[in-house]
């Protein structure tokens, strides 16, 4: 397997910036998850990788070797489709054992391939079933096997669940990240589905509008979002943001929001010194929240997963989502005060959507 690195990485169609001055390594072995809402480059970044797509800017590098401008056929990739792509005319060990035949395998060689891949993906009872017969998942593992029975330096996978239902798609969450445990392999997935991304990343990068907002591990970009978008992309429900007025004297802070409210934050980080008398956008994670009397509000809506509600309530003019363990004993149209865990903020500001702290 192999590191992948692209630098300075743009992509230009005519007037339109697909992917700006883009810059990642991922590490050998590692397992890196492209994630953002449709548009925002991506997938023009793994069609790049992949050579499917020319770069207008920049390098990409594939096991320290410079690869930029070559095609698709010369460089040791696989890519796994969101399509399928199967033959229907060919059972599951035709289709595996089809790029192994067009490069001039030996058949004897081929088998043996053929039928380890199908191990790893437990298809092995499969093999001579026809692959028209077979459930979403199974022809999904059939999509992997044939990727895997060529021994790339690295795999692509652009969105190959997002055709599954949802329990198929569970499921192949699960048996995406431990094949990865197993053979190891140099991965990079396109999604838009910020829970495949925390189920299954290494390492996550977050791009919106042609942009890496942000490139780190799971936790890291859930805890410390680089930008509001990020905050505001990742987490079900995501991360709250309010805006307000921001006094800072000594160390401590008191914040103003809309319709009059008042959060006072001591030992506030001596960053936000200079946005004295300015706004500041303060960040934080419905599960952040317990019942209090810092913020308080009407409940707007009440939602019981089973495990938790999540309550959202008005202050000022934004909603704010709490989330609270099990049972909670609200009334839709109350009034409710919730208290803040202070560790948990994080500040943006809100001119640059910049993350401040």
């Amino acid at each position: 397997m192999a590191e992948i690195r692209i630098e300075n990485l743009k992509k230009e169609f005519g007037l339109f910036t697909a992917v700006k001055n883009s810059n990642l390594v991922v590490e050998d072995g590692e397992f890196l998850v492209m994630l953002g809402p449709s548009g925002c480059g991506k997938t023009t970044t793994l069609r790049m990788i992949a050579g499917l797509e020319l770069p207008t800017g920049g390098r990409i590098l594939l096991d320290g070797e410079d690869v930029t401008m070559r095609r698709a056929r010369e460089r040791d990739i696989a890519f796994v489709f969101q399509l399928f792509a199967l033959y229907p005319h060919m059972n599951v060990r035709k289709n595996i054992g089809f790029p192994l035949l067009a490069q001039g395998v030996p058949r004897a060689e081929i088998r043996t391939r053929v039928e380890e891949a199908a191990r790893l993906l437990r298809i092995d009872h499969l093999l001579d079933r026809s692959v028209s017969g077979l459930a979403g998942g199974d022809r999904q593992r059939v999509a992997l096997g044939r990727a895997i029975v060529r021994r790339p330096k690295c795999f692509l996978m652009d969105e190959p669940l997002g055709t599954l239902d949802t329990e198929f798609r569970d499921l192949m969450v699960h048996e995406l990240r431990e094949l990865h445990s197993r053979i190891h392999a140099t991965t990079v997935y396109v999604t838009h589905d910020q829970l495949e991304a925390m189920s299954m990343a290494d390492k996550i990068a977050v791009m919106n509008r042609g942009v890496v907002e942000q490139f780190g591990t799971p936790s890291e970009i859930y805890d410390r979002p680089r930008t509001m978008f990020v905050a505001d992309f990742m987490g079900s429900p995501p991360m709250n943001l309010l805006t307000g007025g921001l006094d800072y004297a000594t160390g401590n802070a008191l914040v103003t929001f809309t319709g009059g409210q008042r959060l006072t934050i001591p030992n506030a980080p001596p960053a936000l010194a200079s946005y004295h008398g300015k706004d500041v956008t303060f960040g934080i994670r419905p599960e952040a929240l317990r019942m209090g009397t810092a913020l308080t509000g009407p409940i707007h809506l009440i939602e019981n997963s089973g495990s938790d509600t999540f309550v959202t309530l008005k202050v000022g003019d934004r909603n704010i989502i709490a989330r609270f363990p099990g049972r909670v004993p609200v009334d839709h149209h109350k009034e409710i005060g919730v208290d803040l865990d202070l560790s948990q903020l994080s500040y943006f500001d809100p001119a640059t959507g910049l993350r401040i702290v």
